[in-house]
């Protein structure tokens, strides 16, 4: 049994997240999807006694000493002293958070995979996903809603939506209505009513239609008659002295009333000369609506009549007239001042289609949009809420994505709060009322209006979000009912199935002993809280225990980076004067997010940069290469992060050093960060051939393999270069592995090692090369490349020959091999984890114990603990080691494996629920797939 299920889990590929040494393996972590992985394979002091007393220890530690003027004092850096815990307060998260979450994305897959309301479950899975901080199952999961869309309005918003979500991205040139070349974000495509059958991420072919469509009728065609303008005109309509000849037949078939009118029993029907005089409606207008009547065309009317006969239309019920009008109209719409000129006729006329082209161009400019004053009285308002639905262009979707742009630019504005009460108003069902209350909940928190938050949150708690609770009990507190708050999450965690955050907030309302045994248990049961590790490492601090305090904030830093725990650990380095560490720390803080507020908010990133930079170490940009090799070899993303920033500084428009902050943010999983990188690497670029690669790197992270590719080719074809080979290279091994691929691949990986490039990308491209070795079974290439990768410092190739020594059965080697690394290597978790397999049992045990330690994001160390206890018929242990893990990271292959079990122990109810929950994050997934039928059927014939 040992062997087998041990032997499987390698045979499923669950190891191969480990494998970063492969050009094409795919690793469990987000950033490891990207190819750029295996590229670069405020507040008040705590007290005057203290902060003298610190000051003194670090004129005496022994630490950096500052090299320079001393310009800066210490009561300089920090402004507003050290930090306090008291001050500390973990944030409420202004999303949905579901108490369970496996059991809510199961039901939303059999949502998904109902008849209908597919559109509503994904974005319910949309939103959900929002809380998980990933920003491809997030985009994914719009991008699936978008294509489930069936009518204009929630089109217009969803396609406005992605491209809100890529607006740091965006190239020089383009601007916020240019169509990215997707059917998902285009904005023609988005006029289109109807469900797309096609896949909604193929190719929009928008630049080959020049006219607007609706329901799927090109209203710009030509309708042919065989009357003649003389030969058929046998009445007229007078307006003044002015006759206009029609034809009777033509004018009935309008619309319903002319019908009546013109062929009824009306005393018109008799009539050849009609009275038109009372209708307001000028000579001209009526003439248009007359050629309208026989052509079926307004190709050859200006704007202003096209609005007159929209308003005729409106009056007397012309429904083709009207749409024709419309679509015409909405063709118009390209920019914000057609938008902000056409918006009332579109209201005043009812013309849908007319007001979503508005609307378009509002939302596709967020959050610039947001600064014009009848923009907002128009998405605020209740008065513009109303007139938006009166012409059907009101949804939660659509309150949903403004809520969203408000509370990242202003969680505190009037803005926010009322375009959160039109989300709630807009709500239907539970989930929506649920996102809705809370985040308003979460506003008015923030803006200290503490007795309605609560009653929001109240509201929230009241329709099903447990998460809510934390800010019931918070808003007590904050009115000074501190035991209510106590007593509340104590009764939570005695009534349910407790959960980190449920212990961190217990916390805050707690003293002494009983508030540090809360943190512990909140990191037990969530290590990705960072509360607790900055609340230690804060405590830690006011004890003068200052060397754990930067310990404590080193644990979390390890393994998630985020600003606000580099911002504490630089607080700390200020405070030993330990400038080049802090200067570090704050420079990869700005990398991370360029417009931080330091210290609560009271001073820019920037700022404290200039403050450090005269104390701590000076580099020419010399220097700055030297230490990005020192640190790139080491594996110290963060200090290779900071030199670039330094080498930025120096040479801001240099896209070589933005292309290398792009791969040192994404082996970081800062996802966001990383494409803005590479896009300033693009718009930066000095040559074509440059910018032809930044693209196809760019095109390649988005999913577009052949795209870029192509870009690859092309920049070849100008000019040789190294990255324009490894592009093609990388993106030609993740398309297809076979014998063939494999040899194209070590030819352009040869062909990239033959151009210039400095030996950071050559150590890159000799491990890529060793990887494709290996699988093409030539060990000895494979080693001859590691070694020559190590001879030049790239440090990730011991595990590529530790893989070598491996398959040669060597294992003493590989194990030695992996050692290499750990002792090299900063971040050196997954060094571990790889080592685990070089060696037995016991041994592999402690390693992977230790890799769970330093990242307990990483899931095979889980997976494999899971599957010795499986071995050895522990089943409910083998259970609850999976469940640990899933509680904080619902990861696929944690829920393939624990699905399995559970297949295995005949609980074919739980097997369905985690293979649905799996499927949302793969849909495509064979092997969950094939597990959830074999169950579903089980439970259809025990029934």
């Amino acid at each position: 049994m040992q062997h087998n299920i041990l032997t499987s889990i390698r045979s499923t590929k669950i190891t191969d997240g480990c494998k970063s040494n492969q050009i094409y393996a795919l690793n469990n972590s987000a950033a490891a999807n990207s190819p750029i992985n295996a590229v670069v394979g405020g507040g008040d002091s705590i007290g005057e006694k203290l902060f003298h007393h610190l000051l003194d220890r670090s004129k005496t530690s022994g630490r950096t000493k500052p090299v320079g003027p001393k310009t800066a004092t210490l009561e300089a850096l920090l402004p507003c002293g050290l930090p306090s815990s008291e001050l500390l307060e973990p944030s409420i998260e202004p999303c949905l958070k579901p108490f369970d979450l496996v059991q809510t994305l199961a039901g939303v897959r059999r949502r998904i995979e109902g008849e209908g309301g597919k559109f509503e479950a994904f974005l319910e899975q949309c939103l959900v996903f929002k809380g998980f901080f990933d920003s491809k199952l997030f985009r994914r999961s719009l991008r699936s809603a978008r294509q489930h869309a069936v009518d204009v309005h929630v089109k217009v918003v969803l396609a406005a939506w992605l491209r809100y979500e890529r607006r740091d991205d965006e190239l020089v040139g383009s601007s916020a209505m240019d169509c990215c070349g997707r059917k998902v974000e285009c904005p023609k495509a988005s006029l289109v009513s109807g469900y797309d059958t096609e896949p909604g991420f193929d190719y929009c072919s928008c630049s080959r239609k020049n006219n607007i469509i609706v329901d799927n009728v090109d209203v710009e065609c030509e309708c042919s008659t065989s009357y003649e303008d003389g030969d058929c005109h046998d009445m007229s309509f007078c307006i003044g002295d002015s006759e206009i000849r029609c034809s009777r037949y033509f004018m009935a078939s309008l619309s319903r009333p002319f019908m009546t009118m013109l062929y009824g029993g009306f005393v018109e029907s008799r009539r050849e000369k009609i009275i038109f005089s009372l209708n307001d409606f000028s000579v001209e207008v009526m003439r248009a609506v007359e050629v309208f009547s026989r052509t079926k065309r307004l190709s050859q009317f200006g704007n202003d009549l096209v609005l007159g006969m929209l308003s005729f239309a409106n009056r007397f019920c012309c429904t083709d007239m009207k749409a024709a009008c419309d679509a015409h109209l909405a063709a118009l719409v390209l920019d914000m001042d057609d938008a902000l000129l056409l918006i009332e006729y579109g209201l005043e006329e009812m013309a849908y289609l007319l007001v979503a082209a508005c609307l378009q161009v509002f939302l596709r400019e967020l959050p610039s949009s947001m600064q014009r004053l009848s923009v907002m009285r128009l998405f605020c308002s209740v008065e513009g809420r109303d007139r938006l639905a009166a012409v059907g262009h009101v949804s939660f979707s659509l309150y949903c994505f403004l809520s969203q742009v408000a509370m990242e630019e202003d969680m505190k504005s009037n803005m926010t709060v009322m375009l959160l009460e039109r989300l709630g108003e807009c709500a239907e069902n539970g989930w929506q009322k649920q996102l809705a209350y809370h985040q308003l909940g979460v506003v008015m928190f923030e803006r200290k209006e503490y007795k309605d938050a609560q009653n929001w949150f109240e509201a929230a708690l009241k329709e099903g979000h447990i998460y809510s609770s934390v800010g019931v009990a918070r808003a007590k507190y904050k009115r000074g009912h501190t035991y209510s708050s106590y007593k509340m999450i104590n009764s939570l965690i005695s009534d349910l199935k407790p959960v980190g955050w449920m212990y961190q907030e217990r916390s805050l309302y707690c003293i002494g002993k009983e508030k540090a045994m809360d943190l512990i248990s909140a990191t037990e049961l969530d290590p990705t809280l960072s509360f607790p590790y900055k609340h230690r490492a804060v405590f830690f601090l006011e004890e003068n225990k200052i060397g754990a305090a930067i310990s404590e904030i080193n644990k979390i830093i390890g393994f998630k980076i985020s600003p606000d725990c580099l911002e504490l650990r630089a607080w700390f380095l200020i405070a030993m004067k330990d400038y080049e560490r802090a200067l570090r720390d704050v420079r990869a803080i700005l990398t991370l997010d360029p417009n931080y507020m330091m210290f609560y908010g009271n001073m820019k990133g920037d700022r404290l940069v200039e403050l450090l930079r005269p104390v701590a170490q000076k580099w020419n940009q010399a220097d700055c290469w030297m230490q990005l090799y020192d640190r790139w070899s080491s594996v110290d993303d963060i200090g290779s992060l900071a030199v670039v920033h330094q080498m930025l500084e120096n040479n801001p428009g240099k896209s070589i050093l933005r292309f290398r902050q792009s791969l040192l943010l994404l082996r970081l999983n800062s996802q966001k960060a990383a494409m803005r990188s590479l896009r300033l690497a693009r718009n930066h670029s000095s040559s074509a051939h440059e910018r032809l690669v930044y693209e196809g790197w760019i095109l390649y992270d988005t999913g577009h393999r052949e795209e870029a590719i192509a870009k690859a080719e092309e920049s070849i074809s100008i000019q040789r270069s190294f990255e324009a080979f490894f592009l093609k290279a990388y993106a030609l091994a993740d398309s297809c592995i076979d014998s063939e691929s494999s040899k194209s691949v070590i030819d352009l990986l040869e062909e990239a090692l033959k151009c210039p490039s400095d030996g950071l990308r050559k150590g890159q491209a000799l491990n890529n090369l060793g990887s494709i070795y290996v699988d093409c079974d030539q060990l000895d290439l494979a080693a001859d490349c590691y070694k020559h990768a190590l001879n030049i410092k790239h440090t990730r190739a011991h595990q590529g020959l530790a893989r070598v020594y491996h398959l040669q059965r060597q294992p003493k080697a590989a194990y030695d091999e992996m050692s290499k690394l750990i002792e090299k290597a900063q971040n050196n978790a997954s060094a571990y984890e790889k080592r685990s397999e070089y060696c037995d049992r016991e041994l592999a045990k402690n390693d992977l114990s230790l890799a769970t330690q330093l990242d307990p994001l990483r899931t095979y160390p889980y997976r494999y603990r899971a599957a010795v206890l499986m071995d050895d018929h522990k089943e409910t242990e083998a259970i609850a080691e999976l469940s640990r893990a899933i509680n904080f990271k619902p990861e696929l292959q944690l829920l393939h494996l624990r699905a399995a079990f559970y297949e295995s122990m005949d609980d074919y109810v739980s097997t369905v629920q985690d293979c649905e929950a799996a499927l949302c994050l793969d849909p495509s997934h064979a092997e969950v797939l094939e597990i959830c039928n074999r169950a579903r059927q089980k439970i259809i014939d025990g029934k």
